[in-house]
């Protein structure tokens, strides 16, 4: 299921241009436009589901477990990680999530600081 006018869900569909790190029939990532760190890339599921508060436990554990395991699958095939790297997701608008679409960021090929924010 996809949302019209969403913007992952038009780059999930070739609409919109995007260079891919990962794909397969769950999920597809992609390297962020705006980089926070020298790799930066953005796992989304093929699925619209807007943000981790609308995900539902009987419906969606076994695609968020996989968002995950591809994130830590894709550090490694970028190099990043056995330095470390990190994972954020937003959830809504006070937290920074600017496109309502799930998203795990992957973070890496530097030192992260905490608190983030």
């Amino acid at each position: 299921m996809s949302n019209s006018d969403c913007l992952f869900c038009k780059i999930i569909a070739g609409q919109i241009p995007a260079k891919i790190a990962y794909q397969d029939d769950k999920c597809l990532a992609f390297h962020d436009i705006n980089p926070q760190a020298p790799t930066h890339v953005l796992v989304i599921p093929r699925e619209h589901i807007a943000s981790l508060k609308e995900a539902s436990a009987s419906l969606h554990n076994e695609l968020l477990g996989h968002l995950l395991t591809s994130a830590a699958k894709i550090a490694s095939d970028l190099g990043i990680a056995e330095d470390g790297f990190r994972t954020v997701i937003n959830t809504g608008a006070k937290a920074g999530q600017s496109v309502f679409h799930i998203h795990v960021h992957v973070l890496g090929g530097r030192g992260l600081a905490w608190p983030p924010g």
